[in-house]
């Protein structure tokens, strides 16, 4: 038998005894500080002392004892690895900041729909494609409000191999790769202008919910803003993404959308267990109220809460599935999505409503699957609802009318297992390992409520077992697999909007504040406060190390697209490295291997697109290289064995050095070569006049509107000389970014200033012209003037001119 006194178990227990033991004494002798924290003066706090012993630090810094037990628990020794992830929204920032627990460390920020030039990420020709896969109606939207992360699941736990999140600003839905915890695709909702319930895997990952949040038409067309209008063509909704969970693909062909009538959804939750199958959504603003505060009417807030319920939606997703897959249902397709019509969906038994507290901001299926849990922000009360007792007014037709679309109203009490008062502004709930217990974020109380969803109590008076601070305005918390059919209880995070007088001031913006908190006693306690100085992180989801870390990778396979995690067309090895040209385009093949880059110098005549294939032979850790063309705006990060394409135009003729950053070696940034673009005179020209027009633009744009005021103060011509943007490239008295006019009616006939401003093109191979073209790198463009604003403009020309020397002359 071994020798349990030799074991590595028991001396790891040993020194822990040891050392909680050394804490309590420390802190009993050398106790100075308040109960929750120490008194001591700031200077002194974590300030070194040489050789301080343990008991010096702990009496020095006023800590007690649940300052010291805060510090054990979430100390996590550099040899040691967290017990988990935790996967945040990353809100406006638009990525995904990640860090572990307990010892809440940040170890990563997946990009997700910015660019963001530390990964790489839209930089390369890869990437930016697969950016442009969320690109909306053809416009380029290079930034989001990451908002809701889930992971896969299978039989309703974790499967460690997808992570999900969806974009509240742009109905956008990204799928996150566990392997590398890198984006490989992003889904654009075609009916929907916005989102919010999303993103959620139903219990086998069959499919991703996706709520609409406000509504909007269908066919994203113009539709007059009226109340008839609103009801018609106005509507909310929720799809159903088909998600592959072996091959993590969103398959638009297999997916429906649930038409909803144009109330504002929440959040969604997919039955689990007994209610698998089913699907919860709630919603808000059932009003249907859209605003009009400029035209007399309520304000949002006042229109949006009349009423004293509001609507949760229950939807049967697997009975739809089936008579989908049949094409009994779905034959409605809108910009490429099916949609099951109210009408369907009431007439088959896939829809119903029941009554929540007013203005819900979550839904949550307990881990057994019988209870829904709502809180409703207007409400002080969370509302169980009981799965059985649903399904018992369906089955016997037990309903109180139809909303104003036809669709079943299940009774309130036909159907709630019990309230229970939980605070002020109670938002969102995640549930613990302990059977029946559950904890609510509450906004304005800043706080948390644990209680028991279970217990018979139907007026929920005993239900409410203890409360823990937030600090400040809590919005979602998070639990260990809080939300799967087996939590695993130990830590809970707080996510609280506002951190006030958490941290050291650095400006008006103060970070948000992820406070971890210890559940493992009855009396839950803040252990850890985390600042996250970025965006507005919104939910976070908590995934333990050994669920995902079978599939870890640290290297690629050589040639691997990282994007599609298939081998690259563009992939080469060693000896293969080459050039060809053809036509317009110089196309380079290489390869990076130990810091070096074959080939090291790219010589291209101005005015040829380059295309720059790169693959990282590298295969160690340490192989992480950024290769970035200085001044050209242009770089990517390669990780080991990737790899990705740079494209660019060469309009600027020059030598441009090239450079590697080797981000695990001492030397980082080096010069490995040159980009020798050529002088080109056509290519030069072009160059100058696209430059004009991006200035002619911007000038329509920006047209000077005056008041009165200013209309009247303005010299003869002067709004003509503003409107047209000859202020851009013009002073008078001193180049800017053209030449001097001061004097210029002088120094020009008026027939040729009329036809340079009317006919610019003709006279851009003057000598004259030319030269000055060449001095301010600019051409100046037609700017297309009305003839009759021509006289306009000179005699403001022949006025300026005049007022700059008489206010010279009174100098």
């Amino acid at each position: 038998m071994k020798n349990i006194f030799k074991s590595g178990w028991f001396r790891a227990l040993t020194a822990a005894m040891a050392l909680l033991l050394i804490t309590v004494f420390a802190v009993q002798c050398g106790k100075g500080g308040e109960e929750k924290g120490g008194t001591t003066k700031e200077s002194a706090v974590g300030a070194p002392r040489g050789k301080e012993s343990f008991q010096d630090v702990v009496k020095r810094r006023g800590l007690n004892e649940d300052d010291v037990l805060a510090a054990v628990k979430t100390y996590t020794p550099d040899n040691l690895k967290d017990e988990g992830v935790a996967a945040n929204s990353g809100g406006q920032e638009g990525n995904m900041p990640t860090y572990v627990f307990p010892s809440m460390r940040m170890v990563k920020y997946i990009p997700i729909n910015t660019r963001q030039p530390y990964a790489g990420f839209g930089y390369s020709e890869e990437t930016y494609n697969l950016m442009k896969d969320g690109f909306i109606d053809g416009a380029e939207i290079l930034w989001g409000d990451t908002h809701h992360p889930g992971f896969s699941e299978t039989d309703g736990v974790y499967n460690g191999k997808w992570l999900c999140i969806n974009d509240k600003a742009n109905p956008r839905i990204y799928i996150v790769d566990l392997r590398d915890w890198y984006v490989k695709q992003i889904i654009q909702n075609p009916i929907f202008r916005s989102d919010h319930g999303g993103s959620f895997f139903t219990p086998n990952s069959e499919y991703i919910m996706e709520a609409c949040q406000y509504p909007a038409p269908y066919d994203h067309k113009y539709h007059e803003l009226t109340e008839a209008n609103f009801k018609k063509y106005w509507r909310g909704g929720l799809t159903y993404w088909k998600f592959d969970n072996e091959s993590g693909k969103v398959d638009l062909n297999k997916s429906f959308t649930f038409e909803f009538p144009p109330y504002t959804q929440d959040l969604s939750d997919a039955g689990k267990a007994k209610s698998y199958g089913w699907g919860f959504t709630n919603s808000f603003c059932t009003e249907m109220y859209f605003g009009g505060i400029e035209a007399g009417r309520p304000p949002f807030e006042a229109g949006c809460s009349s009423r004293d319920v509001d609507y949760l939606h229950v939807t049967n997703w697997k009975k739809a599935e089936e008579l989908f897959k049949a094409g009994k249902i779905g034959k409605k397709v809108v910009n490429g999505m099916h949609v099951i019509t109210i009408d369907e969906a009431v007439k088959n038994g896939l829809l119903y409503l029941i009554p929540e507290p007013k203005s819900p901001h979550g839904v949550d299926v307990s881990p057994c699957g019988k209870y829904i849990i709502v809180a409703g922000k207007l409400d002080s009360h969370a509302w169980v609802y009981d799965f059985d007792k649903i399904m018992k007014a369906i089955k016997d037709k037990n309903f109180e009318g139809k909303d104003e679309f036809g669709i079943p109203i299940i009774p309130l009490k036909a159907a709630l297992h019990k309230s229970v008062e939980v605070g002020l502004g109670p938002l969102h709930n995640q549930f613990d390992s302990r059977d029946g217990v559950i904890y609510t974020s509450i906004y304005v109380d800043s706080r948390v409520t644990k209680w028991n969803y279970k217990s018979d109590d139907p007026e929920g008076k005993n239900s409410v077992l203890a409360y823990v601070p937030s600090h400040y305005n809590i919005g979602h918390l998070v639990s260990y697999h809080g939300d799967t059919k087996k939590p695993r209880g130990k830590y809970l995070i707080a996510l609280n909007k506002l951190s006030i007088d958490r941290f050291n001031p650095v400006g008006p913006l103060h970070p948000q504040n992820h406070q971890l908190i210890d559940i493992e006693s009855e009396q839950p306690k803040i252990i850890y406060d985390l600042p996250l100085p970025m965006g507005e992180p919104h939910y976070t989801a908590m995934i333990g190390r050994d669920v995902y870390e079978g599939n870890a990778m640290e290297v690629y396979p050589v040639g691997t697209d990282i994007t599609t995690m298939s081998k690259s067309k563009y992939a080469i090895n060693a000896g293969e490295e080459k050039t060809d040209t053809k036509g317009n385009t110089v196309e380079i093949f290489g390869t990076i291997k130990d810091g070096k880059v074959t080939p090291a110098n790219i010589e291209v005549t101005q005015g040829q697109d380059v295309v720059i294939h790169l693959t990282n032979l590298g295969q160690s850790v340490y192989d992480h290289y950024v290769y970035e063309i200085a001044s050209y705006d242009k770089m990517y990060a390669y990780a080991p064995g990737e790899t990705a394409t740079i494209k660019f135009n060469a309009e600027k003729s020059g030598v441009y050095p090239i450079l590697l950053d080797a981000q695990n070696s001492p030397s980082k940034r080096q010069l490995v070569g040159y980009l020798t673009v050529k002088f080109d005179q056509a290519a030069e020209k072009k160059r100058v006049l696209a430059y004009t027009d991006r200035i002619k633009w911007d000038q329509e744009v920006q047209a000077f509107k005056p008041s009165a005021i200013e209309l009247k103060n303005m010299l003869p011509g002067e709004i003509e000389f503003l409107n047209y943007g000859c202020n851009a490239c013009h002073k008078f008295g001193e180049d800017f970014n053209g030449p001097d006019l001061l004097m210029v009616h002088k120094r020009r006939s008026k027939e040729w200033l009329k036809d340079w401003i009317l006919h610019t093109e003709k006279h851009h191979k003057d000598p004259d012209i030319v030269a000055l073209a060449n001095k301010f790198k600019l051409y100046m463009p037609n700017q297309h003037v009305d003839p009759k604003d021509v006289d306009k403009l000179i005699e403001y020309m022949k006025a300026k001119s005049e007022q700059v020397i008489k206010e010279k002359a009174g100098k």
